[in-house]
């Protein structure tokens, strides 16, 4: 097996157990090796949407220019129903089927379309993994806890009230990642936590995204000369303070902007700050809250497009 191919998989491996839990994707061991006689390479994958089942895969030596097979289940868990197994296995093989594409690693994008199909089979019938299945499937999607950090459980069947006003930008893609920014006007911290808070119990799929980066400013009543200012990085070092210095020098106040970053598996290095400012600075510049050229000292760039 070549170097570049030994160093595609192995910054899968990474990405993978970086993004979901530290041995979702691990080798196999056979004879002190992870290298069966044929020359392919066998690994368990735990599945991050259902953590009771792990699959297993056999790379080709030649992985990513030819596919992974999924041969069967590793273990099976006994909260999950005999038989349900099987019909997982054949749901995974079938999502396998539609993302790979030759050259290109396609594990991420199998355990995120696998989450899918996961839901759709258990919503319309046609998958019963167990009672407590799709609560777990909910549970286990990456950012679901950060996304509730500082709500209780009871707050999850309060009345969220009406939808946010989010104004919400073009959405960037690169090397698979993807990031999507919106902005709100506000008034106060609390309304601006209810924004945020609504916005990760409704969405499935921003709750579920690797990381949502938040800032806002807010201005108090006239006469009392009171600001707030606050951030949060969501798992990515020092992005927070990036979008909120963004906000300082677009110099506009009482609104709250929101990246949305879902990772592809590819790392981006100091790039992905660049994006994450130019989808919010767009954010901004499209809600009205902006004036065009401001923030461009953070070397971000961009022109106003219509709202969404």
């Amino acid at each position: 097996m070549s170097t570049a191919i030994n160093e595609a998989l192995t910054d899968e491996i990474t990405s993978i157990n970086s993004i979901f839990d530290e041995d979702s994707l691990s080798p196999i061991a056979i004879s002190s090796s992870t290298t069966s006689d044929n020359g392919t390479l066998l690994y368990s994958l735990k599945l991050p949407s259902l953590p009771s089942v792990t699959l297993r895969l056999e790379f080709p030596s030649d992985y990513p220019d030819a596919p992974p097979s999924i041969l069967g289940t590793q273990h099976v868990g006994d909260d999950v129903q005999k038989g349900v197994g099987s019909k997982i296995v054949d749901i995974v093989r079938d999502v396998l089927a539609q993302v790979y594409n030759p050259g290109e690693p396609c594990i991420f994008d199998l355990v995120e379309e696998v989450r899918e199909a996961l839901e759709t089979a258990e919503t319309n019938g046609t998958l019963n993994i167990s009672e407590q299945s799709q609560a777990d499937l909910t549970k286990s999607e990456p950012g679901y806890n950060e996304g509730l950090r500082g709500h209780d459980a009871k707050e999850e069947s309060q009345d969220l009230g009406p939808e946010p006003p989010w104004i919400i930008a073009s959405p960037v893609t690169e090397k698979k990642s993807i990031f999507l920014a919106r902005s709100a006007h506000i008034t106060s911290v609390p309304q601006a936590k209810s924004y945020l808070h609504q916005l990760l119990s409704t969405d499935k799929k921003v709750a579920r995204a690797t990381h949502n980066i938040t800032a806002w400013r807010i201005r108090g009543p006239p006469g009392t000369n009171s600001t707030f200012q606050d951030c949060d990085d969501d798992g990515e070092t020092a992005a927070g303070g990036r979008l909120l210095h963004l906000l300082q020098l677009m110099d506009v106040w009482n609104v709250m902007v929101v990246v949305t970053r879902w990772y592809g598996g590819v790392q981006l290095g100091p790039d992905r700050f660049r994006i994450i400012n130019s989808v919010a600075r767009e954010a901004v510049l499209v809600g009205g809250f902006g004036k065009e050229g401001m923030g461009m000292k953070e070397g971000v760039e961009g022109k106003k497009k219509g709202r969404k």
